[in-house]
């Protein structure tokens, strides 16, 4: 019979029902195949779709019988960074597309997404753009002026264009999920700060360091007011990349002078609690981070570092952490492009985000865009991303794509307050354990052998084996 993610079969039994007919008459027989008794239960999903997150109806139970088989061994004694959460940009495109639902359909999705019942992914970070990103249908900041006005004491700054769709979806959502964490990051400033007055490239003048920076806390502040807690933001998205639209280049020593002389400052004056996380930008260049790091006067204001993984190696977090211990560690995007090898996409984005990001301190993993439409729109003209697949695609009827199950294999189990604890990885099991606040352990694995895996998981001295099929990912949870 078909499945239906989400409804917890295993857990109600499955019903099957056989038919045979002859001669006219019918018999129906009905059998009942109750749920194994199972110490670890254990979601999969294979590259070829045919398990999406399934729980899998079968016993594992661990005893203290020894084998020869590769070992997985936890070790709950052993702790790394807590896990603030997983989950997807809300991008302005994604609100539009969502908030055009029916009702009945849009409440249904973000149940689906936010909520923590049975049939429920639970996603629990969000990040934003704060005004447009390139998956806007256009270009835009919240203080945009005719050409050759100024607006220095931001009395024309409003955020009533987010009143749209952006502010009902993040109410709703908040109203599902209260302790939500949200992300917002800015794309551009306001083309009259910038040195070329242009929505693509061009760098903030340093005249108007302030009244961004004040720009910043009307945001936090404007959308509190709706009810909105921004629990941080990063001054700006990709700052090494000024070809987006919109985009802002922004350096190293010129973030730090921003975030040192006036955002910092302004945060404190205004009393506000936002965390400050700085860079958001690619792996290969974590002497970005370092660099801002290292002046004493700027780091008194961070809270940490952001990446992204369309350049470098994931190991370059550990590297930003082992400079500066002392402050966290995010990671804040990483696309699926379409169409998606959902096969590939899955084993990649589990191993080096999922586990790989976890491994190297980061508390959050966040994939891109959350919906888009089957064209991958909508998208800003000459420079937004012309095929970022959506973690579902709404057209109108709503399917799940690859990211969707990525985040969800774990946003499901490892609650906000959840640990890092050590496990070993042997024979190209990719993965990462936790311990969750209410005392379970989650172990994600990701098999990149090219054929099916044998492996033991060992806990508290004892064992018990389990198969993953090649390329499959498990979540298992005891």
């Amino acid at each position: 019979m078909k499945f239906i993610y989400g409804l917890s079969a295993m857990a109600l039994g499955i019903l099957i029902i056989a038919c045979a007919c002859s001669k006219g008459t019918s018999e129906t027989q009905i059998t009942s195949i109750e749920p194994v008794k199972t110490e670890v239960n254990f979601w999969l999903t294979k590259g070829d779709k045919s398990a999406l997150l399934k729980k899998q109806n079968i016993a594992l139970n661990f005893s203290e019988y020894t084998n020869s088989n590769p070992t997985i061994e936890i070790d709950p004694n052993t702790t790394f960074q807590s896990i603030d959460g997983f989950g997807y940009t809300l991008t302005g495109g994604s609100a539009t597309l969502i908030n055009a639902l029916p009702a009945a359909d849009r409440d249904k999705l973000l149940n689906e997404l936010f909520s923590t019942a049975d049939d429920a992914i639970s996603v629990t970070y969000l990040r934003i753009s704060i005004g447009a990103s390139d998956l806007s249908a256009s270009s835009f900041t919240y203080n945009d002026l005719p050409d050759g006005e100024t607006d220095e004491t931001l009395a024309k700054f409003s955020i009533a264009r987010e009143q749209a769709d952006l502010i009902p979806i993040l109410k709703k959502i908040i109203a599902i999920n209260p302790d939500i964490k949200i992300l917002g990051s800015p794309w551009t400033a306001p083309v009259w700060m910038k040195t070329n007055k242009s929505f693509i490239g061009g760098s903030l003048k340093s005249e108007y360091y302030q009244t961004y920076a004040n720009y910043l806390v009307k945001y936090i502040q404007a959308m509190k007011a709706e009810g909105i807690a921004i629990d941080a933001i990063t001054p700006q998205n990709e700052p090494l990349h000024p070809g987006n639209n919109p985009s802002m280049f922004m350096e190293a020593l010129d973030q730090a002078k921003f975030v040192k002389n006036a955002l910092g400052p302004a945060f404190k004056a205004a009393g506000l609690s936002t965390k400050i996380i700085i860079y958001d930008h690619n792996a290969d260049k974590p002497e970005y981070p370092i660099t801002i790091l290292n002046d004493a006067d700027a780091k008194k204001y961070i809270n940490g570092s952001a990446f992204h993984l369309y350049a470098g190696n994931i190991s370059a977090l550990t590297q930003v952490h082992n400079a500066h211990p002392d402050k966290n560690i995010y990671f804040t995007e990483q696309w699926v492009g379409g169409p998606s090898n959902f096969g590939e996409d899955l084993k990649w984005h589990v191993t080096n985000l999922i586990i790989g990001a976890t491994r190297n301190w980061s508390k959050n993993v966040l994939e891109w865009n959350l919906a888009a439409d089957p064209n991958y729109n909508p998208h800003t003209d000459k420079g937004g991303c012309t095929n970022c697949l959506g973690a579902v695609t709404i057209a109108p009827e709503i399917s799940r794509n690859v990211a969707y199950y990525v985040i969800a294999h774990a946003s499901k189990f490892v609650k906000p307050g959840s640990v890092r604890i050590a496990s070993n990885i042997i024979s190209n099991l990719q993965n990462v354990a936790f311990k969750t606040p209410e005392g379970k352990n989650v172990l994600i694995v990701c098999n990149n052998n090219m054929d099916d895996a044998i492996f033991n998981i060992k806990y508290n001295g004892k064992m018990v084996t389990i198969t993953i099929e090649k390329g499959a990912v498990g979540t298992f949870v005891w």
